[in-house]
C-alpha cells in the first residue's frame, strides 16, 4: 500500500515521557525517520509542538490508552490533524514487527492511513461533559450523606422523619442543629415540630387560596 501522508508523527505516550517518531518523505520515496523523547510537562509538550511545526508535520497519531493522551491532545489541538486510535484496533493491524517501537509503528500506520479514528468531542463539549459528571458526583455524594444521616437517626431511635416531612428543610435543620448542640428537651423539640407543622399549614393555605382565586376568575 502506498503512503498517503508525506509528513506525519506517531506518539507513544507514557506517564512521564512521550516518544515521538516523525516520518518525512514523498509517497514514492522512503521516508526519513526522526525520533525524540519529550517529557509530559506543559513546557515539554510545547517543545514537542514546536519541533513538529519546524519539520512541517501535518498529522499526529496516538493511542487512546488511559488518560495520559489527553494533556498531549490538548497542547497539540488546533495545530495539527490529530488522530486518536483505539489501542485494540492498532494491535490487531497485521504486519507489526517486534523490533520497532510503538511510536514508529504508529507513524507508519498513520502514513499509510491505516489508523481508524476514534471520536474525540470538541473542547467545549469535553469541558461541559466534565462539569456535568462532576455535578452528578456531588449530587450523589449529597444524597448518600443524607441517607447516612437518616439511618444514623433511626439507629439512635430519633424519629425526626415522623414529625418533619423534610428532615433537611428549614425546620428539620433547626431540629438537627438543636440535637447537635445538646440543648434540647422534649418540650423544645415539640415546639420545633409544631413550628414545622404550622409552616406546612401556612404553605398549604397559601396554595389553596391562590387556587381559589384563579377558579373565581
Amino acid at each position: 500500500m502506498e503512503p498517503i501522508i508525506e509528513c506525519c508523527c506517531g506518539l507513544e505516550v507514557h506517564k512521564t515521557t512521550v516518544v515521538a517518531c516523525l516520518l518525512i518523505g514523498a509517497a514514492d520515496r522512503r521516508a526519513k525517520r526522526h525520533q525524540r523523547t519529550f517529557g509530559t510537562t506543559t513546557r515539554e509538550l510545547t517543545s514537542l509542538r514546536e519541533w513538529l511545526a519546524e519539520h512541517g508535520c501535518s498529522h499526529v497519531g496516538m493511542e487512546s490508552t488511559g488518560v495520559y493522551w489527553m494533556p498531549v491532545y490538548a497542547v497539540l489541538e488546533g495545530h495539527f490533524e490529530l488522530i486518536v486510535g483505539n489501542a485494540t484496533h492498532i494491535k490487531n493491524v497485521p504486519g507489526r514487527k517486534t523490533d520497532i517501537n510503538d511510536a514508529q509503528w504508529l507513524a507508519d500506520l498513520l502514513r499509510h492511513g491505516l489508523i481508524r479514528r476514534s471520536f474525540v468531542p470538541p473542547k467545549w463539549q469535553r469541558a461541559l461533559r466534565d462539569l456535568v459528571r462532576y455535578r452528578r458526583k456531588l449530587v450523589e455524594s449529597e444524597t448518600a450523606e443524607r441517607n447516612r444521616l437518616q439511618r444514623l437517626l433511626e439507629t439512635c431511635n430519633i424519629k425526626l422523619s415522623s414529625v418533619a416531612s423534610d428532615v433537611f428543610g428549614v425546620s428539620g435543620r433547626a431540629m438537627l442543629r438543636a440535637l447537635i448542640e445538646g440543648t434540647t428537651s422534649p418540650e423544645q423539640m415539640a415546639q420545633l415540630a409544631r413550628a414545622a407543622h404550622a409552616a406546612r399549614a401556612r404553605r398549604t393555605h397559601r396554595v389553596r387560596h391562590r387556587s381559589a382565586r384563579r377558579s373565581h376568575r
